[in-house]
C-alpha cells in the first residue's frame, strides 16, 4: 500500500510539471554554433559591461566589440581606468586598433568552453588580450596594456554580420 501511494505522488508530480522538451537541444544547438564560431576564427566579441581595475562596473552601450578573423583582430572598446602615460593623440581615448599581425592561441577550458590569447604585433600599447569563451555565447575580455591598467569586459559572442 505504501509503495501504491508513492507511485501515484510520483505520477501525481510529473503531471503537474513535466519536463520541458527541446531545451537541451536548443542548449546544444548553440553550443554548436559558438564551436563553429570559435573553430573558423570568425567571429565578434559584443561588450556589454565594463570593469576597470580600480572602477566600478559600468554598462556599455551598443556598438562596443571586438571582430577576430583568420587575418584581422578589430577592436572598438571604450577604456576607463588609469592611465600611466598620456597619449600623443588626445583623441585616442579608447581601445581601438586594427591589427594584421597578431598571435593567437586557443585552449580548451575543463568545464567547456575556451580560452583564447590574442597578442597584436603592430599595436603599440596593447600587450595582449585575453578571451574566455563559454559555451552558451558568453565571455570575458581581458585587456592587458602596456601604459594603462587592466580592464575587462563581459558580453556574447555573435557571428559576424554581412554587410
Amino acid at each position: 500500500m505504501k509503495a501504491f501511494v508513492i507511485l501515484l505522488f510520483g505520477l501525481a508530480l510529473l503531471a503537474w510539471h513535466p519536463p520541458v522538451m527541446g531545451q537541451d537541444s536548443k542548449k546544444a544547438q548553440k553550443a554548436a554554433r559558438i564551436t563553429a564560431l570559435v573553430d573558423s576564427q570568425t567571429y565578434v566579441f559584443k561588450a556589454q559591461t565594463a570593469t576597470p581595475l580600480s572602477g566600478q562596473l559600468r554598462q556599455l552601450t551598443y556598438g562596443y566589440d571586438l571582430t577576430v578573423t583568420p587575418g584581422s583582430v578589430v577592436s572598438y572598446l571604450p577604456y576607463f581606468g588609469r592611465a600611466y602615460t598620456a597619449p600623443v593623440n588626445p583623441s585616442e581615448n579608447g581601445i581601438e586598433f586594427t591589427s594584421k599581425d597578431f598571435e593567437y592561441t586557443k585552449t580548451p577550458r575543463a568545464k567547456g568552453g575556451w580560452d583564447i590569447t590574442i597578442k597584436p604585433k603592430d599595436v603599440r600599447n596593447v600587450q595582449q588580450m585575453i578571451l574566455t569563451i563559454f559555451d552558451n555565447g558568453s565571455g570575458t575580455l581581458q585587456v592587458l596594456s602596456t601604459s594603462r591598467s587592466q580592464i575587462s569586459f563581459n558580453g556574447n559572442i555573435t557571428s559576424i554580420k554581412k554587410k
